[in-house]
């Protein structure tokens, strides 16, 4: 990228996306990744339209503990990760990295439970094919954990290249996770 370019990027040659914090791709991406999970939610609330009563036994077998605990835990770790950008704007860097690190811990807790619910599921016979219900189930939840995976490889390297822009943009991503999830998981284990 020239000079020219590059200062016009910087001084809002993105338009909306440049007064948002972090690198505008980031906003991109985020915007497009939450126009896949609309669709998905569109779909979910479709079928449950056409099979109620399925849905309502679907969602009777979940365990809304697991569910309310991957709540807290998202929502914990998207509060590390705002220290961790506060921080780094604080210029105290050690202290940054150690927040990005309970944000990642957090969100390696959120894959655990995760974890346990499938098998939980799995032992029961309980599968993506058991009916429509848990196909969207697993569709959803699975695509929010690998936004979770990938949540955790950013966090990672934004710690690695630890400055405020990095930061910001890796954050973005993460609250993003947080947002979906916070969604997710009425639309899924609690409307009725």
């Amino acid at each position: 990228m020239d000079q020219t370019t590059n200062a016009t990027t910087q001084q809002g040659g993105w338009g909306a996306l440049s007064d948002l914090p972090g690198n505008p791709i980031m906003w991109v991406l985020i915007i497009s990744e939450l126009l896949v999970f609309g669709a998905f939610f569109l779909g979910f609330g479709v079928a449950r339209m056409l099979q109620p009563e399925l849905f309502r036994a679907g969602q009777a077998m979940l365990d809304l503990r697991l569910g309310g605990l991957n709540t807290l835990i998202l929502v914990t770790s998207g509060w590390a990760a705002a220290k961790a950008v506060q921080a780094r704007k604080d210029e105290l860097v050690g202290r940054s990295r150690r927040w990005l690190a309970l944000a990642m811990a957090l969100g390696c807790g959120f894959l655990v439970v995760k974890g346990l619910e499938y098998a939980d599921k799995a032992a029961h016979g309980i599968g993506i094919e058991t009916d429509t219900f848990f196909t969207l189930f697993y569709l959803m939840t699975g695509f929010h954990a690998l936004h979770v995976v990938m949540g955790l490889i950013v966090l990672a390297i934004v710690g690695w290249k630890n400055t405020a822009e990095n930061l910001e943009t890796g954050a973005a991503f993460w609250h993003m996770v947080d947002l979906v999830w916070l969604i997710l998981f009425p639309i899924i284990y609690l409307v009725r």
